[in-house]
């Protein structure tokens, strides 16, 4: 039977056009306008017959010949496909064509090189049936896309075993492929072996569905397509359906398990193109539809799901061929330093607050959820469709779906009993996630589904409509907890319909390190972390929020409060300040009353001081708790802000949390709540009466804590601290400090350095204990970053002997502890050596910088900033120094602040992605505040110049009167 089938189609035939311009079979090139111009394939043949009529050309010599023909069509069509690329119109959907006339100009060089093995290097007058070959492009080839930097798959199709002659036709078109620079993934297989081989292996089942005929027999081509389906596709339906979804499932998990990624892969990401082939595929599978349009016939997509699919594919299209050019290799990932010549290049612009390049980006943020959306909702309604098989009948006993609050129960998931039902009554778009969160259900892919297509009847009316709103602040407070059902009701488009102010952060991202998701993604996220701390499940990492929250009279405020906190981001203001306006319009239209809607103004208008005072101020200074207490005026509005912070921090980044951050918030709560519940007055603060007090109480855990000590000993050491010194530290690390100071007083040691390594936390705390000198602080930071060590905090002691205590909390470049004994000598040795001088920091530095690889996170822009504050304290000058974050910068600030003959008292080390926040407290020589305007202008000078990236110059001078407008001075009136 195959014999006679192939009989009828003679080699070395291209394949005839039947089927131009569909995506999976027939020629790529349909659509295409002046093909010629890529390539001229009749031409080309015309020049290698020429070359093969010559006579005084040797075999290699002919090769090297068809070799360079073949190289310059190439490149000819290479050029005029990227020219036409980079220079096509606004609007144009110039991803498709690209990928099609790349597909098609591969397709005709394959043609010609096919014709010219099998009819010039290799002729056969009459080739038997076993000598047939077929040249069928699979993968995504197969579909007629190829990126700039894409392989080319190719299958060789034999009727039978290899013969010599076919082995040698394969053998020169594959090493000709090779030399011109082509990227060929290739098979050579008889019907049979694809057919044995799909069997086993779904990626060739998926690369055979889509395979396209390019030259040769394609009676052979048929056969395969048509056993391909009668003898496997047909029987495998199910199974098949289910290995893509789950090849899905595990494919976003291995790129990071969000589309909200700081760089995501718009290949085999979420909501990328591969989420749309696996559409494609589990459509044609079950529908044997060779075009996303047949999905449409079939029922599977509307007619408008069909253009957001193929508005989605020419984009993500559009990207990947612009990653392929900007880098010149099979890059798919947008990762930072590529992102603004990206924005750049498809003609985004700064506008109204929102920077191109974020602009960008949420624009593929979108895309990408539109893709989730289509994937997802089509996906799992063909699961359901093919999974519905009743287990057991009984035609006497009538099966009655169960129905919840008007809904019905469908395989477990909550669906819609008419297709009328959001017409009827729109408030049923929000009964039904109210519905599906009191009975932990998830929503039917078919209600879903129901609901985009109706998505404009969430408006104004329903908005208004009191039982909607009293449902969804339901959803917002239910002790199940929101985040499930608040992702889902987002993912349908109805959350950010319903509360046009959350659709507009939808999709919005920050150009930065620090926020690791887009802000919607956050706030869902930060919403499932405030019910875990209510529900006690975050106990162990945030005990005192776990505890308080239970305190809080205004838990419907904390919620909303949370859900509204980064509202107004994107709007090119304040987003606290115009998040508050928010909060008053909102907060009546859910049914809070005056008092409620108050608070969570309250709190949005406030959210973010909580850590600006933690973070950033010295915690013992009476100045910082004064000014805090100031703004917080009651204890309820901080145990709602306490919750509301710990919920944002941990939201915000993961890798950003330790208890170290988490301490500091404990602590500034602490201090607050004395003060604001009365057991401390404001004028014992004043007074520092409160400062004085806990310091006592440490000094007296500390003297418990040494019970081998002699007395005088131990009175020796306590008077050597000042208050701030025993407010910084507990008990163990006091006793730690304790026995270092007294080894170095025994064994007259000019240096003592203590590691410890704290895996919970992820640092090595690194405690210095040296004779006081001027210039100490400089070489330390300096040394360590000669190690490799990153400094996360510092604080900086000196006792009343003169011996500097000094302690560094230290990372490596994996934001991991220095845990190798490795890197525990390599530190103890530069600190070693930096202090005796054999080793000079700066130049090392310098060196070390000098060879590093540029890395991609260099494109963030960070503008320095000097802020002086002589009101923060009431005994020194706080100045914080904003700055791209880079190894040896703390060194640079400390050298900058010894020269400028300034003490450190204090330093609060931050690093928040790539900014670097540093804030010191400082005095002059004399040990006073530095007030004079001209000390302050050479301050904020010498400063703007230590935060310039070496080799940049001053960065006052980069920044002209702009930047200088920043770095504003605050010296007392």
């Amino acid at each position: 039977m195959l014999s006679s089938i192939l009989s009828k189609a003679p080699l070395g035939k291209a394949a005839p056009d039947k089927n131009q311009g569909k995506a999976a079979t027939g020629r790529s090139g349909g659509g295409i306008a002046d093909r010629g111009q890529i390539i001229d394939p009749a031409k080309l043949r015309r020049d290698l017959a020429a070359l093969a009529a010559r006579d005084d050309l040797k075999p290699q010599e002919l090769r090297n010949g068809v070799l360079s023909r073949l190289r310059d069509a190439l490149a000819s069509g290479r050029d005029e496909v990227e020219r036409r690329f980079l220079g096509h119109k606004p609007g144009e959907r110039i991803g498709e064509k690209t990928v099609r006339s790349l597909a098609y100009l591969t397709d005709e060089l394959v043609r010609v090189l096919a014709d010219f093995a099998a009819g010039t290097a290799y002729p056969s007058a009459n080739p038997t049936v076993g000598e047939q070959l077929a040249v069928v492009a699979v993968g995504g080839y197969g579909r007629g896309e190829l990126a700039p930097q894409s392989d080319v798959d190719l299958l060789f199709l034999l009727p039978y075993k290899q013969t010599p002659r076919g082995e040698q036709i394969v053998e020169y078109m594959l090493y000709m492929l090779w030399d011109m620079g082509l990227k060929v993934g290739h098979a050579t297989r008889s019907v049979d072996e694809c057919l044995r081989q799909a069997r086993e292996d779904v990626t060739i089942r998926t690369a055979l569905l889509e395979s396209r005929m390019i030259w040769g027999n394609e009676a052979l081509h048929e056969d395969l397509q048509q056993r391909f389906w009668d003898e496997l596709a047909d029987s495998t339906v199910l199974e098949f359906v289910e290995a893509k979804l789950a090849e899905r499932t595990t494919r976003h998990e291995k790129v990071g398990g969000s589309r909200y990624v700081l760089e995501p892969n718009i290949k085999e990401g979420k909501g990328g193109l591969r989420d749309l082939h696996t559409l494609y595929w589990i459509g044609k599978y079950v529908y044997r539809t060779e075009t996303v349009d047949g999905l449409v016939e079939a029922g599977v997509l509307t007619a408008a799901e069909r253009r957001k699919f193929a508005k989605a594919q020419d984009f993500l299209w559009t990207l990947r061929c612009h990653l392929h050019y900007l880098t010149g290799r099979p890059e798919e990932r947008l990762t930072f330093d590529v992102q603004t010549e990206m924005a750049r290049r498809l003609g985004y612009t700064d506008h109204a607050g929102t920077i191109a390049v974020e602009r960008f980006m949420k624009h593929y943020f979108v895309v990408a959820k539109d893709v989730g959306n289509l994937t997802r909702i089509v996906c799992a309604a063909i699961e359901a469709k093919i999974q519905r098989r009743p287990r057991l009948r009984l035609p006497s006993l009538p099966f009655r779906k169960r129905t919840y609050d008007g809904f019905v129960l469908d395989g477990e998931r909550l669906s819609v009993p008419r297709a009328d039902l959001f017409e009827t009554d729109p408030v049923n778009f929000i009964r039904l996630f109210h519905t599906a969160q009191q009975h932990d259900l998830d929503v039917h892919p078919d209600a879903l589904l129901l609901i985009t297509q109706n998505l404009k009847r969430v408006d104004a009316a329903l908005r208004n409509d009191s039982e909607a709103n009293r449902l969804f602040l339901d959803i917002l407070t239910s002790p199940k907890g929101p985040e499930r059902i608040l992702r889902l009701m987002n993912e349908a488009g109805v959350l950010g319909r319903f509360i046009p102010d959350f659709g507009r952060v939808v999709a919005q991202m920050q150009f930065d390190m620090y926020h690791v998701y887009t802000t919607d993604e956050h706030t869902i996220r930060a919403m499932g972390i405030l019910h875990q701390i209510e529900s006690g499940q975050l106990a162990q990492v945030a005990p005192v929020a776990s505890e308080i929250v239970h305190k809080v009279l205004s838990r419907r405020a904390l919620y909303l409060g949370m859900f509204l906190h980064d509202i107004a981001k994107g709007r090119g203001g304040n987003h606290s300040l115009l998040g508050e306006k928010v909060a008053h319009r909102l907060g009546p239209r859910l049914g809070l009353n005056d008092e409620e809607t108050e608070t969570v103004a309250w709190l949005v208008r406030n959210h973010l001081w909580f850590t600006a005072f933690a973070f950033k101020r010295d915690i013992g200074d009476p100045k910082t708790i004064q000014d805090f207490c100031g703004i917080i005026k009651s204890p309820e509005r901080l145990r709602l802000l306490l919750v509301l912070t710990v919920a944002d921090v941990r939201a915000t980044n993961p890798a950003i949390w330790n208890n170290w951050k988490a301490g500091l918030l404990r602590n500034l709560y602490y201090r607050a709540d004395e003060v604001l519940s009365g057991e401390v007055s404001e004028d014992a603060l004043a007074s520092g009466q409160q400062n004085i007090g806990r310091a006592e109480q440490a000094k007296a855990a500390l003297r418990a804590a040494l019970p081998d000590w002699p007395e005088a000993q131990v009175k020796a050491h306590l008077a050597k601290g000042q208050i701030s010194y025993w407010l910084s530290h507990d008990t163990e690390t006091l006793v730690r400090h304790a026995l270092l100071m007294r080894e170095a007083a025994t064994v007259e040691q000019p240096l003592l350095i203590d590691t410890r390594i704290d895996t919970h936390r992820g640092v090595t705390e690194v405690t210095i204990c040296t004779p006081d000198h001027p210039g100490l602080f400089s070489r330390l930071a300096g040394a360590m970053a000669v190690a490799g060590a990153s400094i996360v905090d510092a604080r900086i002691f000196t006792m009343t002997d003169g011996m500097a205590l000094d302690t560094f909390w230290v990372q490596d470049a994996t934001d991991g502890p220095f845990d190798q004994p490795t890197k525990l000598a390599r530190l103890s040795a530069a600190i070693h050596k930096a202090m005796s001088g054999e080793l000079k920091t700066r130049q090392a530095l310098r060196e070390k910088a000098a060879g590093a690889l540029p890395s991609r996170t260099r494109v963030f822009k960070v503008p320095p900033r000097v802020l002086i504050d002589n009101k923060a304290s009431a005994t020194h000058t706080v100045i914080e120094l904003n700055g791209r974050d880079r190894p040896g910068l703390l060194s640079d600030i400390a050298r900058a602040l010894n020269q400028l003959s300034l003490q450190v008292s204090s330093a609060k080390i931050s690093t928040y992605g790539e900014t670097a926040i540093d804030v010191f407290y400082v005095k002059d020589v004399f040990g006073l505040k530095v007030e004079h305007a001209s000390k302050l202008a050479a301050i904020r000078e010498k400063l703007l110049t230590a935060l310039a990236e070496p080799g940049t110059g001053s960065a006052s001078a980069q920044a002209g009167e702009k930047r200088r407008k920043s770095a504003t001075v605050q010296a007392a009136e």
